[in-house]
């Protein structure tokens, strides 16, 4: 049988650093008995990352933000990506993030090479503040047979951003993980103070600032492990000292996902604080299936995903957060109760099957249809 050529990439340094980028390499890596993907990404390049993909091109073209440079930077991309896609003609471009300037480059070079695209949390967000990246959101839609989220509350957010001229094209795909790296042995216990874990992308989005602020209102001296990187971290070192909790928070630089999955037993629950809308929390996913219970802020995008199998709080309410904490360090049956819904929740998301959604619609795709 012959492979379907792919053409996807992510406008950011080749590196497992973030949900999308992580997600992209482990459905590459299942899809290669049927497809030969090659992935564009920015320098610096991870030697050590183990991607699924056959190919990778590190773009040369210097990463600009939206603003004032966002446009020549998109045309800039477009320019050095066309010769790839003029020799080359993939069977099929993967545009990942409706919004960023390697997406808006593949729409604008596609020709007639079919082209799919795939929304994450950060392209909402964008939109919904930016008339730039809005306009980059629309524009790559409109060039996309078919567009893939992974909760029903993006789908229905892409599709209002984009005046619902393309609601036939969304497709709700969840995303998923390698369930079979993961093992459970959570045990709960002893009452008293607990050890929490956040991980992830240190943005203002995320909110990381709201589990620290909980700590200092808690009834007993939790800690806490923020393992992640972003531009909010020296902000975060500053409420921590200026709230005198240097001693129960501890920062860690970006684990890589086996990494961070061995420190789950290690920890008696997973927090998670994002403030306005949260695409997927595979991160979330991760320490489910591993038994890790979840503290969550009912935020668009985690409600989707965990529902009812974690303790929930109102987005960016420190006060909730700290009696969520508590009130999970004083119950051991909860803690029992929420680490067995977390397994089984967990097993809703295998990533074989978000790759084997995918590739229906990549085949569909090829064929000139939505399905």
């Amino acid at each position: 049988m012959t492979r379907m050529r792919i053409a996807t990439g992510i406008d950011i340094p080749m590196a497992p650093s973030c949900g999308s980028m992580i997600l992209c390499g482990d459905v590459y890596g299942l899809l290669r008995e049927q497809a030969h993907t090659t992935f564009f990404s920015l320098p610096p390049a991870d030697e050590s990352w183990d991607h699924g993909y056959e190919s990778v091109r590190l773009l040369t073209t210097p990463k600009r933000p939206y603003g004032d440079y966002f446009a020549d930077y998109a045309d800039k991309l477009t320019t050095e990506l066309e010769p790839y896609l003029r020799d080359v003609r993939p069977d099929l471009i993967h545009a990942q993030h409706l919004g960023f300037g390697l997406s808006l480059a593949f729409s604008r070079l596609r020709g007639d090479i079919p082209m799919i695209s795939f929304g994450h949390g950060t392209d909402v967000i964008a939109a919904q503040g930016s008339d730039q990246a809005l306009d980059a959101m629309r524009q790559i839609v409109a060039a996309s047979l078919a567009v893939i989220v992974p909760a029903e509350s993006m789908r229905e957010k892409v599709d209002r951003l984009t005046d619902r001229r393309y609601t036939s094209r969304l497709r709700v795909i969840p995303w998923g993980i390698a369930l079979a790296g993961a093992k459970a042995n959570y045990e709960a216990g002893p009452r008293g103070p607990l050890s929490l874990l956040q991980a992830g992308r240190l943005d203002t989005n995320k909110s990381t600032i709201t589990a620290i602020e909980s700590l200092a209102l808690t009834s007993e001296r939790h800690r806490l492990t923020i393992a992640g990187g972003g531009d909010t971290l020296p902000a975060l070192r500053e409420t921590t000292n200026e709230l005198g909790l240097a001693d129960r928070v501890t920062f860690l630089p970006f684990l890589p996902q086996r990494e961070l999955w061995a420190m789950f037993a290690d920890f008696d629950a997973f927090v998670f604080t994002t403030r306005e809308l949260e695409a997927f929390g595979l991160v979330c996913v991760e320490a489910q299936a591993h038994g890790l219970p979840i503290i969550f802020s009912s935020v668009e995008g985690a409600v989707d995903v965990l529902g009812t199998s974690g303790l929930s709080f109102p987005p960016g309410d420190p006060v909730a957060l700290a009696r969520c904490i508590d009130q999970f360090a004083a119950d051991l049956d909860l803690r029992r109760a929420l680490s067995a819904r977390a397994v089984k929740n967990a097993e809703r998301y295998s990533v074989a099957n978000t790759a084997a959604a995918i590739l229906k619609v990549s085949e569909l795709g090829m064929r000139g249809t939505h399905g």
